[in-house]
């Protein structure tokens, strides 16, 4: 299940030269604290997604929430609520993608190799799934459904394609989202 520690190289000391180099030509202290195109998105954390660059949006202009396979779990909601409540974010894109991790693991056994490993099953839902659109479906009556969350008007999802770079807009009908 987890990679060998021998190929492992820390880089931390690499990334604090690259911060000392980006703070050199900083120039993001004018920006507000509330994102300015009053937008949140909720994407996947996979490496592959540079979601500024996919979007194209700049510095400050929206919150970005990551996880694995980009679900609506209690602390995205959380972290929207805040968002929206006291950042003035109106809008939310969901962003999840093609060959996500997430869909290569099973629930249960994820869970059950977690147990023989360490002893205790995690109680936390992993949230994997075998179709990017049908979650993104699923993440977005999630978002309707809950109370916490009070601009649902401009909700939208799509699946991005790692080998083409293009998005894919999934489209819910009254029925998927209530």
């Amino acid at each position: 299940m987890l990679s060998s520690e021998n190929s492992f190289a820390p880089i931390t000391d690499e990334l604090l030269g690259h911060n000392q180099r980006y703070a050199d030509g900083f120039d993001g202290s004018h920006l507000e604290v509330n994102p300015k195109r009053q937008l949140a998105v909720v994407g996947c954390m996979d490496a592959r997604m540079d979601t500024f660059e996919i979007l194209g949006l700049q510095h400050g202009d929206a919150h970005i929430i990551r996880n694995a396979g980009g679900v609506i779990t209690d602390d995205v909601i959380r972290s929207l609520c805040l968002s929206q409540r006291f950042l003035g974010t109106r809008e939310i894109v969901l962003l999840h993608h093609t060959d996500c991790g997430l869909m290569k693991v099973t629930e249960d056994d994820f869970k059950a190799e977690l147990e023989a490993e360490i002893g205790i099953k995690p109680w936390w839902a992993l949230e994997s799934f075998a179709d990017p659109h049908a979650d993104v479906l699923q993440s977005m009556r999630r978002l309707r459904m809950t109370p916490f969350i009070p601009h649902k008007d401009h909700i939208r999802g799509f699946v991005y394609n790692v080998s083409s770079g293009l998005l894919e807009e999934v489209i819910a009908n009254n029925t998927d989202v209530a």
